[in-house]
């Protein structure tokens, strides 16, 4: 069974190993998105593959879109050249359910793909005729927040932007998708300090910059996006290539990016956007995407970041590195380790939970811990998820102090797993485990630093915790905790107290 346009003419081959193929015209619609572009997306990586594709594969399939999508890669060319165009743009979407099953489909709404290459005369007109053209109406982003701080690759965005205000000022609306606060803001901002820097350089006008801050002609919707794809699970390879799928195999591209023919995701999936579109939008809502005000996408963000999912993955992390755990999935199946992060969300965090009435925060929270953290297809670390834990922090719990203390009916005195986390991250600047054996901390920009203070002082650290500690006893009663976690084997009894 080969991936490609004349592989899946054997429909019979793939069906009976269990593969849902595209039910549309695909031929039709490729046809039709090159003549008529309504979206291009900007970060050929896992999660596009996973879920933007796949969408639209679904509203193909319904007949409520007649277009598809188009890719374009500014970092690593090689995702293009080995995996998209030898694969006709097509990719293989196995979803990991938690209940072991997998389903898998194969997904054909990319139509067509394009290297954002300067010194590719013939890929950057291409993409420079779709920017120009008066269908398009959304250009979309999953290059991570260091993309738009990265001037060459912003560089090349912007001169695409300029060719559609050079062919009329054309409406667009330019989404940040990235895993960040307030992304589509940060979008704006490299686009506009980019083009301020091209006026000052005599490579465009002030008419340039007017259009970019018109949000009637350009708009930067904010997003909230949650969905775990990790890199290409040896797992799954395995059962591809059971089933006889060809090639397979990843391939590490030269810029350490994993490529497959093939992507691995949970099944749960969120995407809520600030309804600015001045050129108009696909019928996304109806592939489960949701449109919403500016106020309502923050709310989205602090309930997930601050309530229903990052605290509790920051628990599991400091506790897991502690413990010796290699996964997320396997501390679930520790008993006081997932009552530790279900009385973290359901009892301490929801009595502060920003509700964003799009989402209910309990059914949000609810699939994190039964579907989401015990997921034995999602092999997430801890060790990857303590990276940066003293930036994570004031978010993740520092927000959350701030709400008990600013409520008559509750104040810090309420918290008890709060304190427990804030304890164990002490301890684990200690870099002992619990069977006293010395661990490698994960990179963190503050770890040298912090490790070298005693921990009263650390706990003095504004910047780390987001509020002063001390303000109440709560200081006090995270020492109280870290004393007792001293010693080996006095972690886990300190859990088993809960």
């Amino acid at each position: 069974m080969v991936l490609n346009n004349e592989g899946i003419k054997d429909k019979a081959a793939w069906e009976s190993k269990g593969y849902k193929l595209p039910d549309y015209d695909r031929e039709k619609i490729i046809v039709n998105t090159k003549q008529h572009p309504t979206w291009i997306h900007f970060g050929a990586g896992n999660i596009f593959r996973a879920f933007q594709a796949n969408v639209v594969d679904k509203l193909l399939d319904e007949g409520v879109l007649d277009t598809g999508l188009i890719v374009a890669e500014g970092y690593d060319y090689e995702i293009i050249e080995k995996y998209n165009r030898p694969c006709d743009d097509l990719s293989i979407l196995a979803t990991l359910k938690a209940d072991g099953t997998v389903e898998k489909k194969v997904v054909g709404s990319i139509a067509e793909s394009c290297i954002l290459d300067e010194d590719n005369e013939k890929e950057i007109e291409r993409l420079r005729e779709i920017f120009r053209a008066p269908s398009l109406q959304m250009v979309s982003f999953t290059i991570t927040e260091k993309g738009y701080k990265t001037k060459a690759y912003m560089s090349k965005v912007v001169d695409l932007i300029l060719e559609r205000f050079k062919a009329g000022a054309l409406p667009i609306s330019i989404v940040s998708m990235d895993n960040c606060s307030h992304n589509g803001d940060k979008l704006k901002e490299a686009v506009i300090e980019l083009a301020k820097e091209w006026f000052k350089e005599g490579k465009c006008d002030t008419d340039f910059i007017a259009y970019l801050e018109n949000p009637k002609l350009v708009a930067f919707p904010l997003t909230m996006i949650d969905k775990i794809t990790p890199r290409p699970d040896d797992t799954v390879k395995q059962m591809l290539i059971d089933d006889g799928v060809e090639d397979a195999e990843p391939i590490v591209t030269s810029k350490n990016t994993y490529v497959a023919n093939f992507v691995n995701a949970e099944e749960t999936e969120y995407l809520v956007i600030e309804d600015l579109f001045p050129n108009g939008r696909p019928a996304l809502e109806k592939g489960g995407i949701l449109f919403t005000d500016r106020i309502t996408v923050d709310k989205t963000e602090k309930m997930k970041v601050c309530t229903c999912l990052n605290p509790l993955h920051t628990a599991l992390a400091i506790y897991g590195c502690l413990l010796g755990f290699k996964t997320i999935h396997d501390e679930m199946n520790d008993a006081a380790l997932k009552k530790m992060v279900t009385i973290l969300g359901k009892e301490e965090g929801m009595k502060t939970v920003v509700n964003p009435g799009v989402i209910s925060p309990e059914d949000f929270l609810d699939a994190v811990l039964t579907k989401r953290l015990p997921n034995p297809f999602m092999p997430d670390t801890p060790q990857r998820i303590a990276c940066d834990t003293s930036q994570k922090l004031p978010i993740r719990f520092g927000e959350t102090i701030k709400a008990y203390r600013a409520n008559s009916s509750l104040g810090t005195d309420k918290l008890n797993i709060i304190p427990l986390v804030l304890a164990g991250y002490l301890r684990y600047l200690e870099g002992i485990d619990d069977e006293g054996k010395p661990f490698e901390q994960s990179p963190d920009p503050l770890l040298n630093e912090l490790k070298g203070l005693p921990a009263k002082d650390v706990l003095k650290r504004t910047d780390v915790f987001g509020v002063d500690l001390y303000e109440d006893n709560l200081a006090a009663r995270v020492l109280e905790i870290y004393v007792r976690l001293q010693g080996k084997g006095n972690v886990r009894k300190e859990l088993e107290k809960l």
